[in-house]
């Protein structure tokens, strides 16, 4: 499982001019899922997004986790993150998970996420979303359960 997370203030996810998700203080989260994830990886990857220290204390050093600033988290599946473009000038996706695989291990991230008590809001799986985001920092960070 690859995640790209963004400290953010505010965010949002649009589908068909509607807004199905948006959170104030907290992370975007766009989450891609390999061929060889499932439980495990969505254990180890929300553990370590929820408890990552990558929000200011009040002497301005990183040192506060999601869980203790109370945010919030937007989920955005995103299968390009898996985009292979090492060859030609169209990247393949070959290493993402096909939607059947995918979509349930994105639900099942989205339920381990709330089980920390997180507020956790979601885009639309297969779905042509707008996602919208005032990046905090900016803190951008790359994980891959692989490396963790």
């Amino acid at each position: 499982m690859r995640a790209l997370l963004q400290r953010v203030t505010r965010a949002s996810v649009t589908v068909d001019q509607q807004i199905v998700g948006q959170i104030g203080q907290g992370l975007l989260i766009l989450l891609g899922v390999g061929h060889n994830d499932g439980e495990a990886q969505v254990k180890i990857l929300s553990d370590k997004i929820a408890h990552l220290r990558i929000f200011e204390d009040d002497e301005g050093k990183m040192n506060r986790s999601l869980l203790d600033t109370g945010g919030q988290a937007l989920l955005v599946s995103q299968f390009t993150l898996y985009a292979d473009a090492r060859r030609g000038r169209r990247p393949g996706f070959t290493g993402a998970a096909p939607p059947v695989v995918a979509e349930p291990l994105v639900e099942r991230f989205k339920e381990a996420l709330a089980g920390y008590g997180l507020t956790v809001e979601g885009g639309v799986f297969r779905a042509y979303m707008q996602v919208e985001l005032v990046n905090d920092g900016p803190v951008t960070i790359w994980l891959d359960s692989e490396q963790l």
